[in-house]
């Protein structure tokens, strides 16, 4: 069976509660970790966004679970070489048990450097010329680049692993998932979509690992967890190119505010019941997901991972 996850969420909590919940998840029975890279929350109800790789310093001390970033964006907050640093020192402290998820990134976290944002076709380019930027760093020789995008003058890193970490991307488009495929260790994505990893195995993914992720909201009270996945990721419901392009969580806010409970919703279980937890996994792992990453909103954090250990991981499994 495909391996079961956890999705810490960094928007939603702070430090110490993403290692708890981490802690929490490893003695539930979930067999690894995703966490978020953000600068900002989606929306100031959320009310976090700390510093990812000091969480993953925290974490590898405190489980033995594979930790993936779901994403980060190496091309503009962020140079590409101290992401390299950064996910070697991970891989290092963690024992081998870090994967470098990435992706083309949002405005708003990326914008804080830089308020052009480049259009989608670009940051593709972009990433592309950063994972071979990284790559070539994970060597370990003295790297001089001068590219389209970065210029690395006389860089060498010197606490390497002993293999260097693997790059899963994320890619939602056609191009991106077909990039994916060619220059990626891995693939992930948020949605069961099929056809995307149909694509990723056809564009030189085949035998790569794939890695789904979704949210849910457990609650005894099924009408009380729509309200809270309501309230603190109507986001799920906005649909298009808005997450890429939107700078503040303002901007989201004024967005969400059009977007139904129902909608915020449609694809989040929530409620007690451990069939609709399950179907909605089932169908990551119908799509062909070797991995599945499960969030769960809100403050019932406890009694979500409670829920899962004795009622959808077995039946899972």
């Amino acid at each position: 069976m495909p391996r079961i996850g956890y999705f810490l969420a960094s928007e939603e909590h702070g430090p110490r509660e993403l290692v708890r919940h981490a802690v929490l998840a490893e003695r539930a029975g979930f067999e690894g970790l995703w966490i978020s890279d953000h600068y900002h929350p989606w929306l100031d109800e959320q009310g976090q966004s700390s510093f990812v790789w000091t969480v993953i310093g925290a974490l590898s001390q405190a489980t033995s679970l594979p930790i993936t970033t779901a994403v980060t964006c190496p091309l503009v907050r962020i140079h590409p070489a101290i992401i390299a640093q950064a996910a070697a020192t991970s891989a290092v402290i963690t024992g081998g048990r870090f994967v470098l998820g990435v992706g083309t990134g949002e405005a708003l976290n990326e914008h804080i450097i830089d308020s052009r944002w480049p259009p989608a076709a670009e940051r593709l380019d972009m990433l592309e010329e950063a994972v071979e930027i990284m790559r070539e760093l994970w060597g370990g020789s003295l790297v001089t680049h001068r590219g389209e995008h970065y210029d690395v003058d006389n860089a060498r890193l010197y606490t390497l692993p002993e293999t260097p970490p693997k790059v899963y991307m994320s890619a939602f488009g056609e191009k991106a998932v077909r990039l994916a495929g060619r220059i990626a260790d891995g693939y992930i994505c948020t949605g069961p979509a099929a056809d995307l990893v149909k694509m990723f195995k056809q564009s030189g993914g085949e035998g790569k690992p794939t890695q789904g992720g979704l949210k849910v909201c457990y609650a005894e009270d099924a009408a009380q967890a729509r309200k809270t996945a309501h309230r603190l990721w109507p986001t799920e419901g906005i649909q298009g190119e808005a997450s890429q392009l939107l700078p503040l969580p303002r901007h989201f806010e004024q967005l969400a505010a059009m977007v139904t409970e129902e909608q915020a919703t449609k694809s989040v279980p929530c409620g007690p019941d451990p069939e609709e937890h399950i179907a909605a996994i089932r169908k990551y792992i119908d799509a062909g997901f070797d991995e599945v990453y499960v969030c769960q909103i809100g403050p019932e954090q406890e009694a979500f991972f409670d829920f899962y250990a004795k009622q959808v991981l077995p039946a899972l499994r």
